[in-house]
């Protein structure tokens, strides 16, 4: 049977059997690296059905971005359709459930989330916001972890990823949105979508095309016009922010803003690596913070300087029927490592046991591939060898040989965690060298570096007058005299940093 003839246009007899339109969040793990965030199930939110439009093969459709907003955010998608009811269903049963697969754009405004309260009945529940199209390819003609989806914006590919490596297979969407409501004949489930989705501006197009082998849904076109209706001022009027911008665009830098100050710029970066952890430390203890390391652990690389945000992992004592549910697949271990990004430390909670392995070669190697600055656990680290040859610095309790479902279940991630006796939140700041582990509130990191380097300054100016033959009375720490006769310095010497 040829492609051609299995493969038909998606007509509106199709939509008219759409009672709902149902779509998943997150379930790319590039769109969770992305986010910075991976969840652990599949969560879901409704399009209305007149949101849906078709995409014609011979011309581009049309969207109009409600005047007054500025986000209109685009998401290539995969969209099943359903074929026959589905109500509790299991796994195995679960794809022939499904009769089409096609494209589709899951559109929506960033400027009226803020009224949603997670709803998105607004900010992506408008008239036109789901086109699809234009193309259905036959559910049982192709295999649903080998498709590839594509978006172009203004003819520039934009997305281009498949669903080899989903966080939810898309059997298991199916079984689980039955087991608490019927899938019905034409409901639509909209799969999530890859990094790379972005805001599309009046003028735009957008073109989507799902694949798999020689089947093609072909590209739904949809162009983007400007609304001109303004909003009654009766509900709620469209409003935006950096935030906003930051999760439309994809990051600070394609929204064209500053890098964020809370975060870690290069700037702060370049301070928090020029100064020693012992005087981060004693700038800690001066502010009252003395539980602020990680302590017990080695390093595969001491002589390295680790300066980076947390990100966390959370492992829990072995129960092996949850082990089962929770310790396989694309777990909370592998979901962390694949989506921590660069520059970040991901630090592990492993409760100091020692009789396991938290991390071996293959999953360390993907964090440096990544661009992780240093994984910190305080639990055991196999395959040792190979970690310790990676470039990317290690902070482990000891080697062990066995894997995790002796000790540990994988749990959660991107939470507060106990690591070494220190509370760590995601967004701390981690300095790490060979004299230990710091963890940094990240509202205090520009101060306290300040004065760590203002500290090593008069430490310097010490030092010498020290080797020069002095005695340490009066002069560690100063008193009047040789604070005055330390400001004479710094005006002279110390300003040139000799």
């Amino acid at each position: 049977m040829t492609v051609e003839f299995r493969t038909q246009e998606l007509g509106q007899d199709v939509l008219d059997r759409t009672r709902k339109v149902i779509a998943v969040h997150i379930n790319y793990p590039s769109r969770a690296a992305q986010r910075g965030r991976t969840p652990a199930q599949p969560s879901y939110f409704l399009k209305p059905p007149s949101s849906l439009a078709l995409g014609p093969a011979e011309a581009p459709g049309a969207v109009e971005r409600p005047a007054g907003c500025e986000l209109l955010g685009y998401e290539g998608e995969i969209a099943l359709v359903i074929g026959k009811a589905a109500r509790r269903v299991g796994l195995e049963d679960a794809w022939s459930h499904v009769a089409w697969v096609t494209a589709s754009n899951d559109l929506g405004v960033y400027d009226l989330r803020y009224a949603d309260k997670g709803s998105n009945v607004r900010s992506k529940g408008g008239d036109g916001f789901t086109p699809v199209g234009p193309a259905l390819i036959p559910a049982d003609a192709v295999n649903p972890t080998q498709l590839r989806i594509r978006t172009w914006h203004n003819g520039e590919l934009v997305q281009d990823d498949t669903t080899e490596d989903l966080l939810f297979p898309f059997a298991q969407l199916v079984a689980d949105l039955s087991q608490l409501l019927t899938l019905e004949e034409g409901d639509i489930i909209l799969t999530g979508t890859p990094a790379g989705a972005s805001v599309a501006k009046p003028g735009d197009v957008v073109e989507i095309e799902v694949t798999s082998g020689e089947f093609s849904t072909g590209r739904l076109t949809t162009k983007v016009t400007e609304g001109t209706t303004p909003f009654a001022d009766f509900g709620a009027q469209p409003k935006t922010d950096d935030t906003q911008r930051e999760e439309a665009y994809g990051s600070r830098e394609a929204a064209g803003l500053a890098p964020d100050s809370a975060g870690l710029s290069p700037e702060l970066k370049a301070k928090l690596e020029s100064v020693a952890t012992a005087t981060l430390s004693s700038q800690l203890r001066k502010r009252g913070l003395n539980n602020v390391s990680i302590d017990g652990l080695q390093a595969t690389r001491p002589d390295r300087k680790v300066v980076g945000l947390a990100r966390t992992l959370r492992y829990v004592p072995n129960r092996e029927d949850l082990f089962k549910t929770h310790g396989g697949g694309f777990n909370a271990q592998k979901r962390a490592i694949d989506s921590v990004n660069e520059g970040e430390v991901l630090v592990m909670e492993a409760r100091g046991e020692k009789g396991t392995g938290t991390v071996g070669d293959i999953l360390a190697l993907r964090a440096q591939v990544r661009g992780a600055a240093a994984i910190i656990t305080d639990g055991g680290v196999r395959d040792f060898s190979a970690v310790a040859d990676l470039e990317m610095p290690t902070y482990f309790a000891n080697p062990h040989p066995a894997v995790l479902g002796r000790r540990h279940i994988p749990w959660d991630t991107d939470i507060t965690i106990a690591c070494g006796g220190a509370t760590v939140q995601p967004g701390d700041v981690i300095v790490a060298d060979s004299d230990g582990i710091l963890v940094i509130p990240p509202a205090i990191a520009e101060e306290l570096v300040d004065d760590c380097i203002a500290q090593e300054k008069e430490e310097m100016f010490i030092f010498q007058m020290v080797q020069e033959g002095n005695s340490v009375d009066g002069l560690y720490p100063m008193n009047a005299e040789w604070q005055a006769r330390y400001k004479a310095w710094e005006a002279t010497e110390g300003a040139h940093g000799d």
